[in-house]
């Protein structure tokens, strides 16, 4: 192999990207075909400035190698010009035969990633094409790396050595290495991210990425954009082309949460992707291929929501290959101390205060409630705990309960209930009383705000 020449371990993932050839050579064309046409998932070629134009309207490019001298009037450094002025993010590389010092610099003000003389040679055409791509990786994964910084929600790991939860790792551990796909059921706070990345992180996809999206939390008429990408001008105010997070994820993991939110016109078309492993951004004419593991959650009953029209039988089976289901809080109480010290290790340091941890009769408490928002619920309550300095866990006065006619709780409730009617109640506030709205910013089923909502006469 040629010094610095790319191997075949690192022409392996080449596959999952898409070239543009623009030259008006049919000899070169062909050339950069034999090189490329094998290791890319999509190469296509034009012969003018119109023609490759037309092409970019269709399809995303991660890449286009680009002749300067073109007929038609216009250069490929002109054309370069005007692409970097309407939002073209991929690389170019330009080809001349002709190159003397200020058509370089020409090239690169331009903003050219790489500078090819005719004649090269294969060598010199597969490095730069890696650098491209190379340079492209790194883009993606700090985009995917600045998504991840912003919906950290703070659990961060499986906690627990109780039965539910040792049979929860058992099948986790058995399913990560395989490439089906997984859905992940359970009630709201009980993990399911969690667990989504545990499995990412055992499965041989670990350096890749891990791009979670919250289906709930996107406007129904941008989701499939979001998923699939677009391309320019396919509906107002797409400026220019962009590529989905399937595209993101490719070569690791696609999360996605609250699938049950997802409208029937995006289901259709995700269904298709993880038949075809190809999806078609929203106005193109052609497909890109994609290779990610989808691992799907929801909190919802997929069976009913099939019953009633909302949920597609097809995608339920086919999102259905492998299920685990996580289980809720008050059934494993055993793992409740467990939780508190991991939380407590990880907060104290964080919030800069020193640990606290509750005395043996309110962990008592904390074992008999029923935590309706599972392990999330409990976390919040560590983190005031650490702020407070103390565990509050005391009921109301006997006085204040016998005015009102009512036994001491025998669990933590009073404080719980109190403030998190205090949270949801400003949170449905700002909303201005949508409730769909605020069952999203609080991290919770529109069912279960709809019951606590009736329980308060709200």
């Amino acid at each position: 192999m040629p010094p610095n020449a790319a191997s075949s371990d690192e022409l392996a993932d080449w596959h999952m990207h898409s070239v543009l050839v623009v030259d008006d050579e049919p000899g070169m064309v062909n050339f950069l075909r034999r090189a490329l046409a094998a290791r890319c998932g999509v190469l296509d070629s034009a012969g003018d400035v119109a023609s490759a134009a037309a092409l970019l309207q269709r399809q995303h490019y991660d890449l286009i190698i680009l002749d300067i001298s073109l007929p038609g009037g216009r250069s490929g450094t002109q054309w370069l010009h005007e692409l970097r002025g309407e939002g073209f993010a991929g690389d170019v590389v330009l080809m001349t035969a002709y190159a003397d010092l200020d058509t370089a610099i020409d090239a690169l003000r331009a903003g050219a990633a790489d500078f090819l003389l005719k004649p090269f040679s294969l060598a010199q055409l597969l490095n730069a094409v890696k650098r491209c791509f190379e340079r492209s990786r790194l883009q993606q994964e700090n985009y995917v790396l600045r998504r991840e910084v912003t919906a950290q929600g703070g659990l961060e790991g499986l906690v627990g050595q109780s039965e539910a939860m040792r049979l929860v790792c058992e099948r986790l551990k058995r399913i990560a290495p395989t490439p089906s796909t997984v859905l992940l059921l359970g009630e709201s706070g009980t993990g399911k991210e969690v667990a989504a990345r545990a499995l990412h992180r055992m499965s041989p996809r670990a350096d890749g990425p891990f791009v979670p999206v919250n289906c709930a939390a996107i406007a129904a008429d941008l989701i499939e954009s979001e998923l699939f990408g677009h391309v320019k001008g396919a509906y107002s105010g797409a400026s220019s082309s962009r590529e989905g997070l399937f595209y993101y994820a490719r070569g690791g993991t696609l999360f996605l949460d609250e699938i049950g939110e997802l409208p029937l016109a995006a289901q259709a078309k995700l269904l298709r992707a993880l038949e075809e492993r190809r999806v078609r951004p929203v106005g193109s004419e052609q497909e890109i291929p994609v290779n990610a593991r989808v691992v799907a959650a929801t909190n919802r009953d997929l069976a009913q929501e099939v019953a009633a029209g909302r949920f597609r039988q097809d995608l339920y089976y086919r999102l259905q290959v492998m299920e685990i289901e996580l289980p809720a809080l008050r059934e494993r109480p055993e793992d409740i101390p467990e939780l508190i010290n991991h939380f407590t290790r990880q907060l104290a340091g964080q919030l800069g205060v020193p640990p606290v941890h509750p005395d043996a009769a309110s962990l008592r408490r904390l074992q008999g409630y029923d935590w309706p928002g599972n392990v999330r619920e409990l976390r919040n309550l560590v983190e005031r705990s650490l702020i407070f300095g103390y565990y509050d866990l005391k009921p109301e006065p006997a006085s204040a309960a016998a005015e009102a006619g009512a036994a001491l709780p025998a669990q933590p409730e009073v404080l719980l209930e109190a403030v998190e009617k205090r949270h949801i109640l400003a949170v449905l506030n700002a909303c201005g009383g949508n409730k769909s709205e605020a069952a999203r910013q609080l991290g919770v089923s529109r069912k279960t705000l709809d019951r606590k909502c009736n329980a308060w006469g709200v």
